[in-house]
């Protein structure tokens, strides 16, 4: 296993990809936000006190994956070409998975803007609903998929 973050000397460094051809690089990655079922009915059916909850959810991941160079402190500032949120939602449960695909042609990948796009979906959700509902937590936060690049593609295994 190797990091590569560190120089030789142990101190963090922002990696050097100048030297690395640019190919298309995909990543998708997931969180889970549970609430209560009468809440997320609440949110689909539009009677969410502060208005489009996955609507705004949406523009905000977006968003969070233009900014992820701001708020990781190593991650390279990419031109992104594409950013997606989409939603699964389970009713009887009171689970919205919140999926966000990233894309760009770039010398690295968009791993981190993908997982950072998730996130901030997740806490956007939480935060437009943590009035009606103070128990919502958010799960976990994963990578799904990722293409492109020298190490090819990786796809997380599906829990069974």
């Amino acid at each position: 296993m190797s990091f590569n973050h560190f120089d030789d000397k142990g101190q963090a460094i922002m990696v050097d990809v100048s030297g690395k051809q640019p190919t298309l690089r995909t990543a998708t990655a997931a969180a889970t936000v549970a609430m209560r079922p009468e809440t997320l009915a609440a949110v689909l059916e539009g009677r969410s006190a502060k208005g489009d909850v996955l609507g705004v959810a949406r523009l905000a991941g977006i968003a969070a994956a233009k900014k992820t160079p701001d708020l990781i402190p190593l991650s390279h500032p990419l031109a992104i070409h594409h950013a997606a949120i989409e939603f699964e939602t389970d009713a009887a449960t009171g689970v919205v998975t919140v999926n966000a695909t990233v894309r760009a042609f770039e010398r690295t990948g968009v791993e981190m803007e993908a997982m950072t796009s998730a996130a901030v979906a997740a806490l956007t959700i939480y935060d437009m609903c943590k009035g009606a509902d103070k128990g919502i937590s958010i799960g976990e936060i994963r990578l799904l998929f990722k293409e492109g690049g020298k190490s090819g593609t990786w796809q997380r295994e599906e829990k069974r």
